[in-house]
């Protein structure tokens, strides 16, 4: 027994006998926790405000992305110009291209003009024309081709303002860069404040951002995600079914019924460092195999889907393999202690309480790979793709885009316009993101179990 243990043993000299005297050591133990603390909140708030910063550019960049300018007049589908046989045969209305539908959109917005009694002052016909998308005779084509009775009617269509005129209402184009401008002048500038103020043009939510696909250069107006989307939807889709199933097989196979020796201490030392590979790395195993070797066709979902396949497996192994650890080794022994076999034992028991950290690695393994640009760089996907594919599973091997590629590709062109469509891409892809993660809380909520 110690001097220490004591009871009632003499303190040292000009020591206090109280615990509230707090001595040296003490009160170094204690601003050190202080210093401590603050740096944790310090960096904290470095976070937040790092993140704050991150989502006020995003959006003040992209939420103008959501809304668009249109145009709206009546346009007479003169059947002299798109029917001159007046056959009514579609095929022969095909053959009036997009340079046949212009002029009739330059006559109905001068029809417009007058009618109204709007000026133009200092702008010939061609000059107000060009207050509309380039994609307007593409639009009204489309619609005539869609039904072809149409013609000979007079109907009201909303067109696309061009770029230009559209970044006007936006903040991007103002009367002074009109004057630098060759693609703008401030004229039309004032047509536009007077067309708006006559209600023939308006500013409205841009459905088509979701469902039109890529533009190019000369009309970023009308650029939207809609093959994007499919394509990534298509890839998800692929990745789910493989993975999953592989995934948890091998995890099951690995923790309940391997042996433990050299060979699977090398697979698990292998699946945790292909973990940590580089994702590029991923796509040149594609390029190499999957399409140099294979044959498979370049920016095709099919190829995006087993890339990211091989790329999410580690993680979903890893978190498998976590969430059946976790299981108390009591349930394993309490269901082979009534009859049951191992197979039972794990299928009936362990894999159902296994299932919400199974089902919450699988998601964030997915999240991930949404937003994987690198491989898909490296296979094709970032090529100009118009044409929507077909559904599956034609459309697996049909181009397509992918969402963190198309933000890719925005931000590569020199139009201001594309920079915004690129923000506001990144919103829809964050917004994908944080429903993914809130459908992983919402399964491991609802499978939880707890023992």
């Amino acid at each position: 027994m110690t001097d220490l243990t004591v009871f009632g043993a003499p303190a040292a000299k000009g020591q206090s006998k109280s615990l509230l005297n707090l001595d040296e050591r003490t009160r170094k133990r204690n601003a050190a926790e202080a210093r401590f603390r603050l740096i944790g909140k310090a960096a904290v708030a470095f976070g937040i405000i790092a993140l704050v910063g991150l989502l006020t550019s995003i959006l003040s960049n992209g939420l103008s992305s959501f809304q668009q300018t249109y145009i709206t007049i009546e346009v007479f589908l003169d059947p002299a110009k798109l029917d001159p046989t007046g056959s009514g045969d579609r095929e022969a209305i095909a053959k009036v291209s997009t340079f046949g539908y212009a002029p009739l959109i330059e006559k109905a917005l001068g029809d417009t003009l007058a009618s109204r009694g709007l000026a133009a002052e200092g702008l010939t016909p061609k000059a107000v024309s060009e207050l509309i998308s380039k994609e307007g005779p593409a639009n009204l084509r489309n619609y005539v081709l869609a039904d072809p009775s149409v013609i000979g009617n007079t109907v009201s269509f909303d067109l696309l303002a061009a770029g230009r005129i559209d970044g006007y209402y936006k903040g991007r184009v103002t009367m002074e860069s009109a004057k630098l401008d060759s693609n703008v002048s401030p004229e039309q500038l004032v047509l536009a404040d007077t067309l708006k103020q006559a209600g023939i043009l308006v500013t409205k939510f841009n459905w088509a951002f979701f469902t039109a696909p890529d533009a190019s250069d000369t009309r970023p107006e009308a650029a939207g995600l809609g093959i994007a989307i499919i394509g990534s939807a298509y890839m998800m889709l692929i990745v789910l079914v493989l993975s999953l199933p592989i995934g948890v097989a091998t995890s099951i196979y690995l923790e309940e019924f391997a042996p433990q020796n050299w060979f699977t201490d090398l697979i698990e030392v292998n699946i945790a460092n292909l973990a940590a590979v580089p994702s590029i790395v991923f796509g040149i195993l594609g390029l190499a195999v999957l399409i140099n070797f294979i044959g498979l066709p370049q920016s095709a979902p099919i190829v995006g889907g087993l890339v990211l396949t091989l790329m999410t497996l580690p993680t979903i192994i890893i978190a498998t393999r976590s969430a059946l650890k976790a299981v108390p080794p009591s349930i394993r022994d309490a269901a082979l202690g009534v009859g049951a076999s191992k197979m039972q034992s794990i299928f009936h028991h362990v894999l159902p309480l296994a299932m919400p950290g199974i089902l919450t690695g699988a998601i964030i393994g997915l999240a991930r790979a949404l937003g994987e640009t690198a491989p898909l760089l490296l296979i094709g996907m970032v090529a100009f793709v118009r044409e929507f594919p077909a559904g599956p599973p034609d459309g697996f091997f049909q181009p397509a885009s992918a969402l963190p590629v198309q933000v890719y590709n925005w931000t590569q062109r020199g139009d201001p316009a594309f920079v915004e469509r690129a923000s506001g891409a990144i919103i829809v892809l964050l917004v994908f993101l944080i429903l993914m993660n809130l459908v992983a809380i919402i399964l491991r909520r609802r499978f939880e179990r707890r023992w």
